[in-house]
């Protein structure tokens, strides 16, 4: 399993190391819905700024969950976060997650790297307005982890995602 996780992984860097949006940073020309940046100096020319159709670029995930915040499961489509995180060349051992209303969770990175865990863009198709929880909604695969269904990780899942902070 480790060296599964390992090849992805890998897989992911060179991928992000071809993307388009690796080396000099795209600027958004939409509103910014998510600010990457580091609290580690990495070398990093300052935070990466996404709008919708930059994230949209990057391959779509599909994951249809139970949750607590919706009484039947819902569809979530959005990139997969290890890929976004690749992509800005962003290291560290734990994300700070930061929604709108102030809300911050703090996560192990290894998370993104151990589930398929997405920045969710759309709920059943839609895009998501800050009144459905959006834009972003950081959404773990509870469909195919049942070990995932606990406070613990529903807590992670911060909705309303603005801000990403590697640490």
């Amino acid at each position: 399993m480790t060296d599964i996780l390992t090849r992805r992984w890998l897989l992911a860097c060179l991928l992000a190391l071809l993307s388009p949006l690796s080396g000099a940073r795209d600027t958004p020309k939409g509103p910014v819905v998510l600010t990457i940046s580091s609290a580690i100096e990495h070398g990093q020319p300052g935070p990466a700024l996404f709008d919708d159709a930059m994230l949209q670029r990057f391959k779509q995930y599909r994951l249809t969950v139970p949750t607590p915040w919706y009484p039947q499961p819902q569809t979530f489509e959005g990139p997969l976060l290890r890929d976004v995180l690749a992509a800005v060349g962003m290291r560290g051992t734990q994300l700070s997650l930061r929604a709108l209303n102030d809300y911050v969770t703090i996560i192990p990175i290894d998370d993104s790297q151990r589930y398929n865990v997405i920045l969710a863009r759309k709920r059943n198709g839609k895009l998501m307005t800050v009144r459905d929880k959006g834009p972003l909604f950081v959404m773990y695969p509870f469909d195919t982890h049942v070990e995932l269904r606990n406070t613990e990780y529903y807590r992670r899942c911060a909705w309303q995602l603005m801000q990403i902070v590697v640490e």
